[in-house]
């Protein structure tokens, strides 16, 4: 089938159901350790920061690489990698799930193959197809749904609505990371991947600072017990650090297309954790939404593509 052997190729598969179970919990978790003990900005500086430690503790596999021997340009982008991957992106993720519910969060985050779609075609110039096309109108339609839905269907309420305006910032993170992953792909081609991620965070860390640093005032640790400890300590080593590690180990071995599908088993897990743990109930909405978004996705990653087995 491969040149690859049959135990690597299930290592790459388990790494990737790995990342999909952890991601899938982590919208529970995350937003149980925000229920009054962590504030959100707070706690994506202990994210960014817990995760950027980690990965300096790799920089001997990282190559031989020196971030101040690359080219200024390749710097900058490192930089502006940093503010769209981990910076926009990390900040309206936790500000949308502290808001919103665990199932629409992962449902909005499906939308993040489209958005690398028009993020491609807009920065640097990849071609759309009608079947993208399509895909496109229908992510945004179902994403447009989720938000409305969650306003009452109230036009003013779309900004005024709490689980709306969370959705709507949930969407700004899948668009924020979806055009981190069109600018830090040249990068990846020129460097090894631990070192752009070490320097991606390390440039986080500081670029967070201003928001997530004010907030530390507002920890209430009077209110960490073990499940709180448990909560950070589970989103910087795996839904940050871990996370990473798997995709790496599975690009090795599988296509990307196989890698990127893997996305799908994240809202699937997302709902089954809300409503054994959460107590959390799937509505007739986030039904239509998710399929608009389903099947947009579908249309833009998979439709007319044929792939090896």
């Amino acid at each position: 089938m491969s040149q690859f052997s049959r135990k690597s190729i299930l290592l790459a598969h388990a790494a990737l159901f790995g990342v999909a179970l952890i991601y899938g919990s982590s919208f529970l978790i995350a937003k149980s350790a925000m229920q009054g003990a962590m504030p959100p900005r707070a706690f994506i500086q202990f994210r960014v920061t817990g995760a950027a430690l980690l990965f300096w503790m790799l920089m001997p596999f990282s190559g031989n690489e020196r971030f101040l021997n690359i080219p200024r340009s390749d710097q900058w982008r490192l930089a502006i990698c940093a503010v769209f991957g981990v910076t926009t992106n990390m900040l309206f993720f936790f500000e949308g799930l502290k808001i919103t519910t665990p199932v629409n969060a992962s449902i909005m985050m499906v939308s993040g193959p489209i958005m690398v779609l028009v993020a491609g075609a807009i920065l640097v110039k990849e071609r759309i197809t009608t079947p993208k096309l399509i895909g496109i109108s229908l992510g945004a339609l179902g994403a447009f749904w989720l938000i409305y839905s969650g306003a009452h269907f109230k036009i003013d309420g779309l900004f005024s609505n709490e689980v709306a305006k969370g959705n709507l910032f949930v969407l700004v993170n899948a668009s924020s990371y979806a055009i981190y992953l069109v600018l830090v792909k040249p990068l990846m081609a020129k460097y090894n991947a631990l070192f752009i991620i070490r320097w991606v965070f390390t440039f986080g860390v500081f670029f967070v600072l201003p928001f997530g640093g004010p907030q530390f005032g507002d920890i209430q640790w009077s209110l960490w017990d073990a499940n709180i400890i448990g909560a950070v300590i589970f989103v910087v080593v795996g839904t940050t650090f871990l996370t990473y590690l798997g995709n790496i180990i599975a690009l090795k071995t599988l296509h990307p297309a196989t890698v990127g599908a893997y996305i799908y088993l994240q809202p699937l897990l997302a709902s089954l954790l809300s409503l054994i743990y959460g107590g959390e109930t799937w509505s007739i909405h986030m039904f239509i939404g998710g399929t608009a978004i389903f099947t947009g996705v579908y249309f833009v990653s998979f439709y007319g593509r044929k792939f090896k087995g």
